[in-house]
C-alpha cells in the first residue's frame, strides 16, 4: 500500500504564496504520474496540475502562470508552488499518484493508485 500525505496548506491573503508538498511512502517500486486536484465547497473535484516521472507537466488554464508543479523522484515527493493566489483558489487540495508497489517481501509488483487526505488552502480577499 502506498500512502500520500499533503502538507503546506493554510490561510493567506490574496496575492500571497503557498507551497504544498505531497510525500509518498510505502513499498514503492515506481511512481508514474502524480497530480494535484482541488475541491471547493459545493463543487466537483477539479484537476490543477499533473507531472510525469520524466517531468512533463500540465497545468489547468485557471492556474497557468501562477502555479508550478514539480517533483523530486529520489524523495518520492511532489510540490505545488502557488503564487499570486486568488480567493477563488480556496479549496481542499489533494494529491494523487499511480505506479507500482512491491507485493509482500518479494520482487513482484502490482499497480497502485492513491490519494492523499487533502490540505485546506484558504485565500482571503
Amino acid at each position: 500500500q502506498v500512502r500520500l500525505v499533503e502538507s503546506g496548506g493554510g490561510l493567506v491573503q490574496a496575492g500571497g504564496s503557498l507551497r504544498l508538498s505531497c510525500a509518498a511512502s510505502g513499498r514503492i517500486a515506481r511512481i508514474n504520474a502524480m497530480g494535484w486536484y482541488r475541491q471547493a465547497p459545493g463543487a466537483q473535484r477539479e484537476l490543477v496540475a499533473t507531472i510525469t516521472s520524466g517531468g512533463s507537466t500540465n497545468h489547468a488554464d485557471s492556474v497557468k502562470g501562477r502555479f508550478t508543479i514539480s517533483r523530486d523522484n529520489a524523495a518520492n515527493t511532489m510540490y505545488l508552488q502557488m503564487d499570486t493566489l486568488k480567493p477563488e483558489d480556496t479549496a481542499v487540495y489533494y494529491c494523487s499518484a499511480d505506479g507500482r508497489a512491491y507485493i509482500n517481501s518479494g520482487s513482484f509488483t502490482r499497480a497502485f493508485s492513491s490519494w492523499g487526505q487533502g490540505t485546506q488552502v484558504t485565500v482571503s480577499s
